[in-house]
């Protein structure tokens, strides 16, 4: 992770289906394959499922997994679907997280997203207290633009508490972070986990005829999330990616998923799957490396605008 002593798997594995559309023992089947196959980072967050994915991870680690084996990660900083990165909000969130995952530490905290009406230099003094009190051993934002990335990593470097993490949306459908957050991090030694590599199942390539029913896009609660992609632009990108993977003879998902993964700057990209079958496909992109033409073309397909002053 960035320049930090942090160790995690160039994948890690998502929870935001656990404890609601994953029962318990589909994702002891997803935890137990992705372990097997060499991952080692868990992502979760208390706003999943209310708290349920947590549960679920916490069960599994008293039952059946060593809490040795996996880099666990969770986020504080949303609830009831309100923002609050203050203090007492965050602390508070931290404890409840502690308790259903029946730890008594995270490897890595974020706060979730940003809060305009919180102070950062508040949200930073949670971040450096969880640190020091050793209920995390390292900590991160999630979804923060760059200049806020710098400013609370400048913060916590104060008193040698450092920012070990970013964790941002990034895909062949979602590329913004290399106009700014990329560079940034990449200068302050702030490793990148990707979340939604696969822009949020699109890439995958199920969505190109229809919406399946079993889907996220099909899903009450999830059909919001996946929607912005469902674009004619999307479509061209999908088509892109389809057509690399026939020629490489292996799956859309394994191309886009190799894509971020290997992307520069990104420690790891975080994958979510809805059933352990769904885990194999990505799991099975370990062994793909994009020939260069193929990585170039992607490149040029999806290329982000740029503009004064970022432009180079």
């Amino acid at each position: 992770m960035g320049s930090s002593g942090l160790r995690v798997s160039s994948v890690g594995l998502g929870t935001m289906t656990w404890g609601r559309d994953t029962d318990e023992h589909e994702a002891a089947e997803q935890l137990r394959a992705f372990l097997d196959a060499g991952g080692t980072l868990v992502d979760t967050a208390a706003t999943y499922g209310d708290g349920a994915a947590e549960e679920v991870i916490g069960s599994l680690l008293a039952e059946t997994m060593d809490r040795d084996e996996i880099v666990l990660c969770s986020k504080s900083g949303v609830r009831g679907g309100r923002i609050d990165s203050s203090r007492g909000a965050l602390l508070d969130s931290l404890e409840e997280s502690l308790a259903r995952l029946g730890t008594d530490h995270l490897d890595l905290w974020l706060v979730h997203a940003p809060d305009p009406g919180t102070p950062l230099r508040e949200t930073v003094s949670a971040l450096r207290h969880a640190v020091r009190t050793g209920r995390t051993r390292y900590v991160g934002l999630s979804n923060f633009p760059a200049w806020q990335i710098a400013t609370a990593a400048a913060q916590l470097e104060e008193d040698e508490t450092f920012l070990t993490a970013a964790q941002m949306e990034y895909s062949l459908l979602q590329r913004g972070i290399e106009r700014e957050v990329v560079p940034a991090a990449q200068a302050l030694g702030v490793g990148i986990l990707a979340w939604s590599p696969l822009g949020r199942g699109v890439l995958s390539g199920k969505y190109r005829r229809s919406v399946p029913a079993d889907s996220r896009a099909a899903s009450p609660h999830l059909r919001g999330f996946v929607e912005p992609y469902l674009t004619q632009e999307a479509r061209g990108v999908v088509e892109a990616v389809a057509t690399a993977a026939e020629g490489l003879g292996r799956s859309p998902v394994e191309v886009a998923l190799a894509w971020a993964r290997d992307a520069e700057g990104i420690a790891s990209a975080i994958v979510g799957a809805r059933t352990p079958a769904q885990l194999r496909g990505s799991l099975a992109a370990a062994d793909l490396e994009l020939p260069r033409e193929i990585r170039t073309v992607l490149d040029e397909v999806t290329a982000p605008s740029w503009g004064y002053p970022e432009r180079r």
